[in-house]
């Protein structure tokens, strides 16, 4: 089994141990609207996002203008029948508001990265000194991108739907050939949105043993269950997608988290992470102060000197101040030692002899 390590994004430490590292992804939420697009890394920091994710691309670094019927998007997502070209053309970020983006994610004190698809996006997020790159499913299988993205040191996220095991030990493989180590892998289904029987949580730690790497959840599912119940699995990223609202239309407007959503979700995730705790039998502080309501072992009916102490006047029962439950088949069948009221904690000093034998 392998032993994974944190990775280091600027001051914080991501990884197992480490407060989950909480990721909104604006994709196309921002409707080709500057304005919302600031709107939205402002939500996002107010809703608890570490970081604000973009996806840095043209229509023309992803495919080419093409009517053929390679280009058209099949059935089983809800981009059903739009050609590739033109979705991207719809959906992407002009790079000129990158650098501007950052600045306002950095006044807000969250982190600002993106997913680069091809070397002059790579170039213009090195020029912005970006601290992490998040590689897309879809590329996870871009071995040459892979070298280029590993090849500037930053640390990576990559995200793994629709990959094999062999698929993701390759592209593994190919990040740490390049020299870089600084690696977390997400379980991710892409299908948009995903059904929380398609997700399989249990993945997770089997992926970080696998391959000695942090792991977390890229997330599709509506609602917040899913990336709460993955932190509980070892999740360390949560990476969802964030939109002002679910009413205005866009390509990932119908699978994204509104602002109350996203918040909520934050603090169940905190709550979660804290709940985990370590591997501790000990008693709590809180604990300590419950305890003396535990059972014992009581005198439940006047007993008098020299009275055989039976299961009539001798009960274990709430609260907690007499012999323990343990001495039960010790104390019955002796006398009483004395005259003992209904009530009282029963105590070796009150207990006389086992009777003679006749």
């Amino acid at each position: 089994m392998m032993q994974s390590q944190p990775i280091q994004i600027q001051e914080r430490l991501v990884g197992l141990g480490y407060p989950t590292y909480i990721i909104a992804e604006m994709s196309a939420n921002h409707n080709q609207d500057f304005d919302q697009s600031v709107r939205i890394v402002e939500a996002a920091a107010a809703a608890g996002a570490d970081a604000i994710k973009l996806q840095t691309y043209t229509p023309d670094t992803l495919t080419i203008d093409v009517s053929s019927p390679y280009f058209q998007i099949g059935g089983g997502t809800i981009w059903e029948g739009r050609n590739l070209y033109e979705l991207y053309g719809e959906a992407y970020t002009p790079w000129e508001w990158h650098p501007k983006l950052q600045q306002v994610a950095k006044d807000l004190g969250i982190h600002f990265f993106s997913t680069p698809f091809d070397v002059l996006s790579i170039d213009l997020l090195e020029s912005m000194n970006v601290p992490v790159y998040k590689i897309a499913s879809f590329e996870l299988v871009d071995l040459p991108l892979l070298r280029r993205i590993a090849a500037t040191g930053k640390p990576i996220i990559m995200s793994t739907g629709m990959a094999t095991l062999a698929e993701i030990e390759e592209s593994v493989q190919v990040i740490r050939n390049a020299g870089n180590h600084q690696l977390v892998l997400l379980k991710c289904t892409s299908a948009y949105p995903s059904p929380p029987e398609e997700i399989n949580l249990r993945t997770i730690p089997h992926l970080s043993q696998a391959f000695g790497v942090p792991v977390g959840l890229s997330d599709h599912t509506l609602g917040i269950a899913v990336p709460t119940a993955a932190v509980a699995m070892g999740a360390c990223v949560i990476e969802k997608h964030f939109t002002l609202s679910r009413s205005e239309p866009g390509p990932d407007s119908a699978f994204s988290l509104e602002p109350d959503e996203f918040k909520a979700m934050v603090n169940a995730v905190r709550t979660a992470e804290a709940a985990l705790g370590s591997v501790n039998y000990s008693v709590t502080p809180r604990e300590q102060a419950s305890r003396v309501f535990r059972r014992s072992l009581f005198v439940v009916e006047d007993v008098k000197v020299g009275e055989i102490l039976t299961e009539r006047n001798v009960r274990s029962i709430r609260p907690g101040y007499g012999l323990h439950t343990r001495h039960l088949d010790q104390v019955l069948g002796r006398h009483a030692a004395t005259d003992i009221a209904r009530g009282t904690p029963l105590q070796w000093e009150l207990i006389g002899s086992v009777p003679a034998a006749t």
